[in-house]
């Protein structure tokens, strides 16, 4: 069969296919090339889900006939000379809009500040007309129509129109968080209107815009840097997480990447801290020398692969766990909104804001749990929370009182009851129920499980101990030979020190062998064939040995979840306030080894509201 060169027409579908794999990617590839151009502030209109209609203008540098005409050629560009090993831009390849005007009816209207007239270019299906005169503004406007007309195949693998229509907004949240100074506002028929006004370099403000204002109130500043990476941006206390990953936005050089290593070191952060089936929130930028980094990979641009990857997934673990340490030991503001929550009747959307309480109780009228519209936080757990709650707003209206419920024991006496001034924690006002210690402290009150909070306190302990010394082992009768491929070998000889640190004692035993002698007393009877072929390919990829590390954590989660302080126990005054003042020194205590909260917060004016008297 004789080779012959494909047509023009057929190449540009071909990349097509790669590059444009549906209406957001061709959004997004239209953005970066007006965010190249200098644009501070770009319009995005969609119809369809962006199949029938994606339009995208910009105020940009604009450009001249000859430019048109280049543009729509593949491989020009005006973004690289000669080499990739110092790209600063978000665009680079040249393939994006022939890619497009080979699957679509595409037209672009362009003009440059000092030219006199605008000029257009329109391409239909591949087949590109002339460039003519047209009115424009400054900047450029690209209009794209009926995607992939010109490939009928393609459309059945497209989603349905609101699916595609959100795959554009979180395209157009993605380049607004990248970008805060860019003005974007994005409408069209199958949408409502966003519009993400201009920030400046205020990057929080453009958060809150796109995540909400709650994002602000619960996330942690992140500044760190490791030889000539640095890693800035913001992330979400460990208690404020969601129930999808939709939430992590990463960017590289202000380039937005979906890189799964970068993905994989964020909830290697979040390790033990947020539970199982929840994701944390966090916006955080990596910047470093583009030679460091090869954004080539693949045509999309979303992954990079680093000259240095142990490095960039150390600084960003190390980075998100020593903030969590130092800033993440308070009770994200959901906790409180969902308990206001609860405390709301049936069908009231009102919220506590002006006008009458949602509920008012009269002093007559024999309340009780049972017969108020108010339920508890949890059902399921605790009955008559809502009484425990009563008890625990009387303690903190009247310190001196005693607050009692069918089996808590009354408060000390006001000699003996300790100030909350200068603790965030407060100072335990009472214990309901046997599990919860509520807590003044200087602007509201502190609710906490007793149970989690002690089994986090005891959990972190039991690491530090793991981490101060040699993990005890236990020798095998008859060393466990395993054979691995050599470059494996040589991969666990070179971590075999530091795994030795952890109980793990192994060595060569001739040529693609490796002999265990010693494994974690801790770990008891383990499958030692299993463990090693695992760290060996985690070695292989991320050049760490975390795998052992995380079963004695899960390990030292479990024994501190039996070691520590039992729901239904009695807590004396200063048992209770030693507990409140551990917590408070103790890194990661506002969330149990399940990741649950152990505290929620209520300020005063939250209270307050709960009884319509603001």
């Amino acid at each position: 069969m004789a080779i012959r060169q494909l047509p023009e027409t057929l190449i540009n579908q071909i990349a097509a296919g790669e590059v444009i794999e549906r209406p957001a990617s061709a959004a997004k590839e239209l953005i970066e090339n007006a965010i190249d151009a200098g644009a501070s502030r770009i319009e995005i209109a969609t119809a369809g889900g962006g199949k029938s209609l994606l339009r995208i203008i910009d105020n940009g540098c604009g450009m001249g006939p000859g430019d048109l005409e280049l543009a729509v050629r593949r491989h020009c560009t005006s973004k690289i000379d000669t080499g990739l090993d110092d790209i600063r831009t978000l665009g680079f390849r040249g393939e994006a809009l022939p890619s497009i005007g080979s699957v679509a009816r595409v037209q672009i209207t362009s003009r440059t500040e000092s030219a006199d007239a605008g000029s257009e270019i329109r391409i239909t299906g591949g087949k590109v007309e002339p460039v003519r005169p047209a009115g424009a503004n400054k900047g450029t406007v690209v209009e794209v129509r009926d995607l992939f007309f010109a490939t009928p195949a393609r459309l059945k693998f497209l989603k349905t129109e609101k699916a595609e229509a959100a795959a554009v907004t979180e395209v157009v949240k993605r380049m607004a968080i990248a970008f805060p100074g860019i003005r974007f506002t994005l409408s069209g028929q199958d949408r409502t209107t966003l519009d993400f006004a201009g920030a400046g370099d205020d990057r929080l403000t453009r958060i809150a815009q796109v995540l909400g204002r709650e994002f602000k109130d619960n996330a942690i500043e992140i500044d760190a840097e490791r030889e000539d990476v640095a890693l800035t941006g913001f992330a979400g206390l460990p208690t404020f997480n969601r129930g999808n990953s939709a939430h992590q936005y990463l960017f590289v050089n202000g380039r937005p990447v979906q890189d799964r290593q970068l993905l994989s070191a964020l909830r290697a952060a979040y390790a033990e801290t947020v539970p199982s089936g929840r994701h944390p929130v966090a916006v955080l930028w990596l910047t470093l020398d583009p030679a460091l980094v090869d954004v080539n990979v693949h045509p999309a641009k979303s992954d990079v692969r680093f000259r240095d990857p142990g490095l960039v997934r150390g600084l960003l673990i190390g980075a998100i766990r020593e903030a969590l340490q130092r800033d993440g030991a308070r009770a994200s503001t959901t906790g409180a909104s969902a308990m206001m929550q609860a405390f709301r009747p049936p069908g009231n959307s009102n919220g506590y804001g002006g006008g009458a309480p949602a509920y008012r109780a009269s002093p007559n009228a024999g309340w009780s749990p049972q017969a108020s519209p108010f339920r508890p936080l949890r059902e399921d757990r605790s009955s008559g929370f809502a009484e425990a709650l009563q008890a625990g707003f009387e303690a903190f209206a009247a310190p001196s009182a005693r607050a009692e419920t069918a089996e808590s024991q009354p408060a000390p006496s006001p000699q003996a009851m300790p100030t909350a001034a200068g603790f965030h924690l407060g100072a335990a006002r009472a214990q309901v129920h046997e599990n919860y210690i509520v807590a003044q402290t200087d602007d509201g009150l502190v609710i906490v499980d007793q149970h989690a909070a002690h089994e986090r306190l005891v959990f972190e302990a039991m690491r530090e101990a793991m981490r101060s010394r040699r993990i005890p082992s236990q020798a095998l009768l008859i060393p466990e030979i395993i054979d691995l491929p050599e470059e494996d070998c040589d991969r666990l000889m070179d971590h075999a020190q530091s795994l030795d640190q952890f109980g793990l004692a192994y060595e060569r035993f001739g040529p693609g062998a490796i002999a265990v002698r010693e494994t974690p007393a801790m770990l008891g009877e383990i499958d030692a064939n299993g463990l090693i072929r695992q760290l060996a390919d985690e070695i292989a990829e991320w050049d760490t040995s975390d795998t052992l590390a995380s079963k004695l954590d899960h390990l030292a989660a479990t024994l501190s979840c039996h070691g520590s302080v039992r729901s239904g126990r009695r807590l004396r005054p200063e048992e209770m306030n030693a507990l409140l003042r551990q917590m408070e020194a103790t890194p990661g205590s506002g969330q149990c080894n399940h990741g649950r909260p152990t505290y929620i917060e209520l300020k005063l004016a939250d209270i307050e509201r709960l009884f319509g008297r603001s």
